[in-house]
């Protein structure tokens, strides 16, 4: 198993490279051809890579919103899923209980918790970075900060407080979200390949 570092500062992370996603980012808002698409593509995969956003509440105590965007990534395209205008998919839902497919993410549990309040379903597979980089002695936890160490590249959060509910999203945000669920996924099969280096 790879030694990785406990932790990184901030400093040493602006002096890392962007994090880039160089695929195709289909955003979804409504059933049909594109969403049966996109579902026939992530069931052929056998680790995605899992993120949700909601709009910010800039008013302390306001009640949370909704999960606006559910992001699922393949090795070479992100699907993106504007739960805000379309729901939670009964396809996408059973694609997030699927025992056969791994979905990675950070924090999982607040992101299944805010899609089961669209559609309930039973999650099936999640696997949390959070939990799995404490194995390998890293201590930051945060996706930037794991990014950082195990990946060597900085994730833009730029767009992280941006209004996840807008008619449309720019490509500024499309962009932004795809990358976070691509590079959980990035996360996941860099440390799995170092775990397997010795076998």
């Amino acid at each position: 198993m790879d030694n990785y570092r406990h932790s990184i500062t901030k400093e040493e992370i602006e002096g890392l490279p962007l994090a880039d996603f160089n695929g195709e980012i289909v955003i979804i808002d409504s059933p049909g051809r594109k969403l049966n698409n996109a579902v026939r593509y992530l069931s052929g995969q056998k680790i995605i890579g899992f993120d949700t956003e909601t709009k910010p509440n800039f008013v302390p105590g306001e009640r949370r919103n909704h999960v606006a965007l559910l992001q699922l990534s393949g090795r070479d395209r992100v699907y993106l899923f504007r739960t805000c205008s379309m729901g939670l998919d009964e396809k996408v839902a059973s694609l997030l209980s699927d025992e056969n497919i791994l979905k990675v993410g950070a924090a999982v549990k607040d992101d299944i918790n805010g899609l089961c309040r669209l559609r309930n379903f039973i999650p099936g597979a999640f696997v949390d970075l959070q939990s799995m980089v404490k194995q390998y002695g890293i201590t930051d936890l945060s996706v930037k900060k794991m990014a950082a160490i195990v990946l060597g590249v900085k994730v833009s959060k730029a767009q992280r407080l941006t209004n996840w509910e807008a008619g449309e999203l720019t490509e500024a945000q499309a962009k932004y979200a795809a990358i976070d669920a691509w590079v959980c996924r990035e996360i996941y099969m860099r440390l799995g390949k170092n775990d397997n280096s010795n076998h």
